[in-house]
């Protein structure tokens, strides 16, 4: 067993996508990733997920998709300590080539759900720098073959077309954040956001919001809540939630109003 991780069973997970997908996709497979915060050190074994990206020399067959969702759910069954924390896109490597995010859905598997055909938002680009950036090769091809450098102006504004899109309407939306899950997610996202547009670079959501936490001291209470989150725990801070994304809206008006983003 390949020692990807600090983690036996993730790491044993791991071996057991590398094995599938070889077999299900074979030389339609380019390459499969790890990203997310097992890629740079900031995986909390009580919160984070573990993220995973296939890119695929031309979109999966129905026969193929239907071998892929067993195989989730397989391996889900048999590590049910990690069910419904594992995701993964499926991804053509035509795709790639998009800035803009694809108008073209692709596979993806996400909190126990396998969806055949998902649209991607403008966590497209941020995700693809993460990768180029941060992300470990399991298997294939390196990322960093397949795609072009990724400017940060570029990622500034998808992060803020992200904030608008996203984030802001969660404001008004009656359900979202009374899952404590979504509240912490929430906050990390928004922490990563303020610091990508503040600080002209991207960085993981810990680094983030250890920067949030120096700079604007008054978040320290929810950031830390949202940090200190796990499965199975409450958060109970919806009102605060909502403050925090109206005080990033206002901070990312005042430096993009005179910047290039």
């Amino acid at each position: 067993m390949k020692k990807t991780t600090p983690y036996k069973d993730i790491n044993k997970i791991l071996g057991s996508f590398e094995k599938g997908l070889l077999g299900i996709f074979g030389n339609n497979l380019i390459g499969l990733y790890l990203t997310g915060s097992l890629s740079c050190s900031d995986f909390n074994p009580g919160s984070s997920d573990i993220d995973l990206v296939a890119i695929l020399n031309k979109p999966a067959t129905p026969d193929e998709l239907k071998l892929v969702k067993q195989l989730h759910f397989q391996i889900e069954k048999q590590n049910k300590k990690w069910a419904k924390r594992i995701e993964c896109s499926y991804i053509p490597s035509d795709m790639l080539k998009n800035i803009l995010p694809p108008k073209t859905p692709r596979p993806y598997f996400g909190e126990g759900v396998f969806y055949p055909e998902a649209t991607y938002g403008n966590e497209w680009l941020i995700n693809n720098y993460l990768l180029y950036k941060q992300g470990i090769t399991l298997l294939g091809k390196n990322f960093r073959k397949l795609v072009k450098p990724i400017d940060i102006v570029d990622v500034q504004k998808a992060c803020i077309k992200d904030l608008f899109k996203e984030w802001q309407p969660k404001i008004t939306d009656p359900n979202y954040l009374n899952n404590d899950h979504y509240q912490s997610y929430v906050v990390l996202n928004l922490c990563r956001i303020l610091y990508t547009v503040i600080c002209n670079s991207l960085a993981s959501k810990k680094t983030s919001a250890s920067w949030v936490k120096k700079e604007y001291k008054q978040w320290n209470d929810l950031i830390q809540a949202a940090e200190n989150w796990q499965y199975g725990k409450k958060m109970s801070s919806k009102v605060k939630t909502i403050e925090f994304i109206k005080f990033v809206i206002n901070e990312s008006r005042i430096k993009t109003k005179n910047s290039k983003i």
